[in-house]
């Protein structure tokens, strides 16, 4: 009897095979009462597969597959008894023109390590998981946009390096358990996002051309010192959301492309099926078994690996059919325009899937257009992901920030702008790795003026962004100002920490993470008007910025007041909405977060509205606000 059988192959034919992942691959069993490995893989055009490994000798004969029924699926299968758990294996594919092609299985749990490119045998099974605590939180009653969310973007293999060692260094999935855990919940952060963990050959792409889709990198371990380490998160209450990569895959030829000699999970027309500027093939989403192939590995890191989320890469290159492509490089769709109705109807799909089936679990989209209802749901027409990255903020965001705070005063709308569009979608402000390589600079070296006044922009600018609606994303070292850009071969400059500005700085960026978390004015409202009002949005000769955050229940509401110019104003007014005291809970003028001597500590904390017109409103308060300066305060006011 076949370990694929007929109704295996009708659901994988329809792309509703949720459970492909325990079928297709390498799998333990039994044949006629003896242990071994099944061996299952989707080549419908080629002539004869054989397994061949170190079970084997390698030998290209011994282990021939056969066909599985019904024919018409492409699904070949072997039995091989007694196979040793870690032995290396590949498919040898006899293609249409009798070619010999050298396949690593697309279904591996786990690689050989690169620049080996075979996969290994193995099983996900045995590990003692303790974090039902977390997953029982994850699935509680509060709306997951009611809750905050700030995640802390990592790359693993150069967020810390062991020195002088032969092995790249790396840090396992086990010792990064022990040290990257504690950093990232001491930080305040709610979640981590980790890069380059689905198995890929280049170190160079980060992560973002796969080739093996179910297995955690060997780079850092085993698939079971991975599930450790999301274990250990999960534990100290962090959520894991790891970088998927549907959009396209590389061209190396132990991987996806021309699997069994043919186009098969890419589209044949090199015009819909390649991405000429990143030199990658394009999944063929039209087909049900490719479809099966995407959804069966974002099932997998749930139910295998317990990841919370999945922040999707490149949408816009799967949503548009001329994304990066000149004239005569694309073909329209059947309608005549330019959308892939095929990668439409697939993220309704899986979105609806995952996040329906997964209580709390996160489809994110890296969508960089004005697309609409990325976020909306599916019965308006909306593609259904649980959040989308603000591209559009970022950029505005950036712009601003790089300016000389002389002439950001004829710039102010770039940081209002947002504001406009918020309730349009679910948003997450993102400051990811992009926005510091490739000469872009890091995010201090983006700042003006000397480099005190570079670190007083910045911190300005993140205390901007937190307070900002949107949940939050930063990459690993910019809570610290590293200076360089960011770059895989290394690690971070943990060095830098020794000078005063530096760990300033990320004292600064954890007390808005902590604060962020605890008062839930800050997220609790994030997608709509009743969370948010301005106080004065147009204060664009002096660069000031004054706002207001609400909580549903009226209490402990935060008053944010910030300055972008070198002024200070130590006579500063401004409009209050309450005239409930008002509390100082954030002051960047602190020796402990600016490690300049001009430091001031403030001695008044309370400060009670005064019947005194400002910004439109009848009472307000005076404060002393620095130059650079940021001041949030807490006060409660009636919603009735």
């Amino acid at each position: 009897m076949s370990h694929f059988t007929e109704l295996d192959a009708y659901l994988f034919g329809q792309g509703t095979h949720y459970d492909i992942f325990r079928k297709l691959g390498a799998h333990p069993g039994k044949e006629n009462g003896q242990d071994g490995f099944y061996f299952d893989v989707w080549a419908p055009h080629a002539k004869e597969v054989h397994v061949i490994g170190e079970f084997n000798g390698w030998d290209e004969q011994a282990s021939p597959m056969y066909r599985v029924k019904p024919d018409g699926i492409g699904v070949w299968e072997c039995v091989i008894p007694n196979p040793s758990k870690g032995q290396m294996y590949k498919y040898l594919i006899h293609g249409s023109n009798d070619e010999k092609i050298y396949k690593a299985d697309p279904f591996a749990e786990y690689a050989e390590l690169r620049p080996g490119t075979a996969s290994r045998l193995w099983t996900t099974d045995g590990f003692k998981w303790s974090d039902s605590a977390w997953l029982k939180s994850r699935m509680d009653d509060t709306p997951y946009y009611e809750k905050p969310l700030s995640i802390y973007e990592v790359h693993p293999g150069s967020w810390m390096r062991h020195p002088g060692t032969g092995d790249d260094g790396f840090y396992t999935y086990r010792e990064l358990a022990d040290r990257l855990v504690s950093y990232v919940v001491d930080m305040g952060y709610t979640h981590v996002e980790l890069m380059g963990i689905s198995e890929y050959p280049f170190d160079g792409s980060w992560g973002y051309q796969v080739t093996g889709y179910y297995a955690p990198t060997s780079r850092y371990g085993t698939p079971q010192d991975f599930m450790y380490l999301v274990n250990a998160f999960h534990k100290k209450g962090i959520g894991v959301i790891l970088d998927w990569v549907p959009a396209h895959f590389p061209k190396d030829a132990h991987g996806l492309a021309d699997f069994d000699g043919e186009p098969l999970f890419e589209y044949a027309d090199p015009r819909k099926g390649e991405h000429p500027d990143w030199g990658t093939k394009i999944f063929d989403y039209g087909k049900p078994e490719v479809k099966n192939f995407l959804i069966g590995s974002a099932i997998n890191w749930v139910e295998n690996y317990h990841i919370d989320g999945l922040r999707v890469d490149a949408v816009a290159s799967m949503l548009y059919l001329d994304y990066g492509k000149k004239d005569g490089q694309w073909v329209p769709n059947k309608n005549g325009g330019n959308e892939n109705l095929e990668a439409i109807e697939f993220f309704k799909h899986i979105n609806s899937l995952m996040t329906g089936r997964y209580k709390g679990f996160m489809m994110i989209a890296e969508e960089s257009t004005a697309w609409p209802r990325v976020t909306g749901s599916v019965e308006d027409n909306g593609l259904n992901f649980s959040y989308k990255w603000n591209m559009g903020w970022m950029h505005d965001f950036l712009d601003y920030m790089q300016l000389d705070p002389f002439f950001r005063k004829d710039n102010h709308n770039k940081m209002t702008f947002a504001m406009s569009y918020n309730e349009y979608e679910k948003y997450i402000l993102v400051l990811s790795h992009d926005e510091v390589v490739h000469l872009k600079k890091s995010m201090i070296g983006k700042m003006p003026g000397d480099e005190a006044e570079k670190f007083a922009n910045l911190r300005a600018g993140y205390a901007f962004m937190m307070c900002h609606p949107g949940k939050k994303l930063l990459f690993m070292g910019q809570e610290f100002a590293q200076t360089h850009e960011w770059s895989e071969a290394c690690e971070l400059s943990w060095y830098e920490l020794e000078n005063p500005r530096h760990r300033a700085m990320q004292n600064w960026v954890k007390k808005l993470l902590h604060l962020y978390r605890k008062y839930p004015a800050f997220y609790e409202q994030d997608i709509n008007w009743n969370g948010f009002e301005w106080i004065n949005a147009n204060d664009s000769y002096r660069s000031i910025f004054s706002f207001v955050r609400k909580s549903k229940d009226g209490k402990q509401n935060i008053l944010c007041v910030i300055n972008f110019t070198p002024v200070a104003y130590p006579d500063y007014r401004v409009g209050v909405v309450s005239r409930e005291k008002h509390t100082l809970i954030l002051d960047s003028d602190e020796l402990e977060y600016t490690a300049e001597p001009t430091a001031k500590k403030r001695k008044k904390k309370s400060f009670t509205p005064e019947k005194q017109s400002c910004d439109g409103k009848d009472y307000s308060i005076a404060y002393p606000l620095p130059a650079f300066g940021v001041a949030l305060f807490t006060f409660d006011y009636d919603v009735k």
